[in-house]
């Protein structure tokens, strides 16, 4: 039996043609993959399969402290922690790490500010998301990331003060 855990959903119906029990598309969420186990352990011994998890049972999903983006070919793994401040560029963002070196990806920061807003980040400006936790100082209307001064704009100003409790 074989269940394919793949980053490219293009070749779904090809794996289930050749028998597969399943095809998960990375990033996997455990109650995805738990269900692919059952899956497959009612194949193996219907008699005996683990009735306890049932399609309207979800497992509860690990939270998770990094992410992947695209770079330059290649899938690079980045930890939430590392990051210190991103930065719109149109179609493309700049993750600046804490070892002072950048990552360039094609992604929306609508995109980002949507999946890090949960995770201690902050959108301060129409170009910027900031981690907080990497937050120097705050002046009027810029915060101190490392060496950088980032602006605070008006429209995220609120959002930013009341995230931070100031």
């Amino acid at each position: 039996m074989v269940i394919f855990t793949t980053a490219y959903s293009d070749y779904a119906v090809e794996g289930f043609n050749l028998g597969a029990v399943d095809y998960l598309v990375k990033p996997i969420p455990f109650h995805r993959f738990l269900k692919s186990v059952v899956r497959a352990q009612q194949i193996v011994n219907p008699a005996t399969a683990i009735q306890a998890i049932s399609e309207n049972t979800t497992a509860p999903e690990l939270e998770q402290d990094f992410m992947f983006v695209r770079a330059e070919y290649e899938n690079v793994k980045m930890n939430f922690s590392d990051i210190l401040f991103i930065e719109g560029l149109k179609d493309y963002v700049k993750i600046y790490t804490t070892d002072n070196k950048f990552t360039l990806t094609l992604i929306s920061l609508i995109k980002l500010e949507n999946l890090l807003s949960s995770k201690g980040f902050s959108r301060i400006h129409r170009s910027y998301i900031i981690n907080i936790k990497h937050v120097k100082s705050i002046q009027k209307n810029k915060v101190l990331i490392s060496d950088k001064r980032i602006p605070i704009s008006e429209s995220y100003k609120t959002a930013f003060f009341e995230k931070i409790n100031l």
